[in-house]
């Protein structure tokens, strides 16, 4: 069984997950337009932190926030095998920007999945209020992605 601040604890670990690929990236690339768009995804993943964040801290085990439902086969059903990190991604053998684009793409199509299949669970309408817009959010890391594919890249 999961309790409901372990699953804000994936959560979490999502968007740290991001935030650090982002940061590394930009270290890395020289396309001034991918570099603004990573920074801007970055900065946006810190205030999902934040909020994920404070909201494990306001919780009790027994929360009216997400349901207790979400038992461990449950949360295991919905994660899959994903590992919502880009660890396992060897960015030296990308030689195209593109690749790369559509890698952070499916990175955040893995983490709206994710928040999609918790809606269900999330009791209190502040929440899930607060949760569709970190999905929005999300997507429009992805619009942003998709837009950078249009334009003229390049990689280092």
């Amino acid at each position: 069984m999961f309790k409901p601040r372990e699953v804000l604890d994936i959560a979490i670990r999502i968007e740290k997950n991001g935030e650090a690929i982002y940061r590394n990236a930009i270290q890395e690339l020289s396309d001034r337009k991918l570099k603004e768009a990573l920074k801007w995804m970055a900065d946006e993943e810190v205030q999902h932190i934040e909020w994920f964040s404070s909201l494990k801290e306001t919780i009790q085990e027994a929360s009216d926030i997400i349901a207790d439902e979400l038992s461990g086969g449950m949360l295991e059903d919905l994660i899959g095998d994903q590992s919502f990190t880009l660890k396992d991604v060897d960015f030296s053998k990308i030689d195209n920007m593109d690749e790369l684009v559509h890698i952070f793409i499916e990175f955040e199509k893995d983490g709206i999945i994710f928040y999609e299949m918790l809606t269900p669970f999330v009791k209190n309408k502040e929440t899930l209020d607060h949760l569709q817009k970190i999905i929005t959010e999300e997507k429009c890391h992805i619009k942003k992605l998709e837009s950078l594919l249009k334009s003229d890249l390049k990689l280092s």
